[in-house]
């Protein structure tokens, strides 16, 4: 039946793989995203995947944003040469196939639904805790992606309207606290230090919360009642089933989950809030290829 190519593009790999309408990926690659030229390496990577076989059947994307998906451009945060970036159009003229766009955590959320943890559920929100925070919701089976595409941005709920500055511009977002690199800045700031010849960061955090150093458990407490208070009100707001967490934070296992499903019971009171199922991953860094592949099979499916 042939197949579509999935890429995934962040601030620091490319990926990309062409998919079997099962979502198997027959051929996948990746490379680091490079400071500059990064459609150069993108092309590259594309003629890795692709080869001299047949040109896919469309041509899924996820991207870090903002995204605009009325003219397909985007302007990743830590992707500075993109700003603007006509990306939908580069790749399209690049396959010669069709090319749908959408943000990489909305990508994840696709994915998970499709294949991961996130299946058979009406009404899902996926979350990325990495770097950053991202978001996407899936609803009866469509990802929600909004007006320009941005629907999702679940890092950027306020939780505390008194709260930190973040780096977005807003104020109390679930961002500022949760994070990984979030995460670790309160830590330093209250007292914690690396083990001599480690990074100071949220991996290393985490296994001294896993040890039950003090600071690093409260880091992990706080990080995870933030996230409970976004979950909850998108729940509220939504009204979604179930919110499957990945990215490399989640990776910390029973220190953030144990505390957020505490967090959790507090802060939920409505009974279909409070019925929400929160899962870890299951296809870890595949899913965002697997929601881009979905797209492209979503949009073949409407075009071709």
């Amino acid at each position: 039946m042939g197949r579509v190519l999935a890429i995934d593009i962040g601030g620091t790999k490319l990926a990309a793989a062409l998919v079997d309408a099962d979502g198997s990926a027959a051929r996948s690659a990746t490379r680091p995203t490079p400071r500059t030229e990064v459609m150069a390496a993108l092309a590259g990577l594309i003629g890795e995947v692709v080869g001299d076989g047949p040109a896919p059947l469309a041509v899924g994307i996820g991207c870090a944003g903002p995204i605009n998906l009325a003219d397909g451009t985007v302007s990743p945060v830590n992707m500075p040469s993109w700003r603007g970036f006509p990306l939908r159009d580069e790749v399209r003229q690049l396959t010669g196939a069709p090319a749908v766009l959408a943000g990489d955590a909305q990508c994840f959320a696709l994915g998970e639904h499709w294949l991961g943890s996130g299946r058979g559920s009406s009404a899902l929100l996926g979350i990325v805790v990495s770097t950053g925070i991202g978001g996407g919701l899936v609803i009866d089976g469509a990802p929600l992606l909004g007006p320009t595409g941005n629907a999702g941005h679940v890092g950027h709920m306020t939780i505390d309207p008194y709260g930190e500055l973040c780096e977005c511009g807003g104020r109390g977002c679930v961002e500022r606290y949760a994070s990984g690199p979030n995460l670790a800045r309160w830590a330093l700031a209250n007292g914690w230090q690396a083990p001599e010849g480690e990074p100071a960061d949220a991996r290393t955090l985490a296994a001294g919360a896993a040890r039950g150093e003090p600071v690093p458990v409260a880091a992990f407490e706080r990080g995870a009642r933030a996230l409970a208070g976004m979950i909850a009100s998108t729940a509220a707001a939504v009204e979604v089933t179930r919110v499957v967490i990945g990215g490399g934070v989640s990776a910390a296992g029973p220190v953030l989950f144990e505390p957020l499903d505490r967090a959790l019971d507090e802060v939920a009171g409505l009974a279909f809030v409070r019925a929400v199922e929160v899962q870890p991953t299951t296809l870890g860094v595949r899913a965002a290829l697997a929601g881009a592949a979905r797209l492209a099979w979503d949009h073949y499916g409407a075009t071709g």
